[in-house]
């Protein structure tokens, strides 16, 4: 397997498809500069892959300073950006449909899309500057227009497809990919959670390889699996009059 860069930061890196990912690249002779709250699975993550090649640098990525401070150690190490960034941390808030409160909202916010805007605070401009990296952000489909029980999931993974749509014009110009990536269901700790049918549910290892496998291309974006995906698609371009009927219908909600 092969790879468009030598040394990735992944922000999310202890579990699910964001700890899938960093072992699929480790394996294919990347350095994974590897991210997330949790030391102890970090560190589990870095017995799992070959030697030397996870370096573990724990932080909550909703921690700005910390952040700040993690990104500079990095390339403290490296003597500059890494070659390749990665934003796969993601959390999510039970919803009962009847809530639109901060307290609910602002905790799924703060990680999912606070958490991308410091890993990129100070990584973006390095690379823009140096004229190459690449950033990949990994969204969903739930982004794709509003869904029941999806207020603030749903919105915050809407709001990373637009900042990565966003930064591909600069990046466009000073030669930085940028890559959005939209997965269905995915076996996770995350979508454990979750009390409704999951249709074309892939594996974290599946989706990795997907993952991998598109950011060594110039796709802006990953999406799969590619039949569930396609039918979202579709509805997106829907006219409201039949989107919500055709939603309420496959949902039952």
């Amino acid at each position: 397997m092969t790879t468009a860069f030598s040394s990735i930061w992944i922000v999310g890196a202890s579990t699910g498809i964001g700890r899938a990912t960093a072992l699929a690249f480790a394996r294919a002779g990347v350095t994974v500069f590897a991210t997330a709250r949790g030391a102890d699975k970090l560190e589990a993550l870095a017995a799992d892959a070959p030697a030397g090649r996870v370096v573990v640098v724990p932080c909550d990525c909703s921690d700005r300073a910390a952040m700040l401070e993690t990104y500079r150690r990095i390339t403290g190490q490296m003597g500059g950006p890494p070659g390749a960034a990665l934003f796969a941390a993601a959390t999510w808030a039970p919803e009962d449909g009847g809530q639109a409160r901060v307290d609910v909202v602002g905790p799924v916010f703060d990680v999912n899309v606070h958490g991308c805007l410091n890993m990129l605070e100070e990584l973006w401009p390095a690379m823009l500057a140096a004229g190459r990296g690449r950033v990949a952000i990994i969204s969903s489909v739930a982004g794709f227009r509003g869904l029941p029980r999806a207020l603030a999931y749903g919105a915050s993974k809407a709001a990373l497809t637009h900042i990565a749509e966003a930064l591909k014009f600069d990046g466009d110009r000073a030669g930085v990919a940028v890559q959005v990536i939209h997965p269905g269901f995915v076996k996770t700790p995350l979508t454990d959670k979750n009390d409704f049918d999951m249709p074309f549910l892939m594996t974290a290892e599946a989706a990795a390889d997907r993952i991998v496998a598109g950011m060594a291309t110039s796709a802006f974006e990953i999406t799969f699996p590619r039949r569930f995906t396609f039918m979202l698609k579709l509805a997106r371009i829907l006219p409201y009059r039949l989107y919500f009927p055709f939603i309420r219908r496959i949902t039952g909600m």
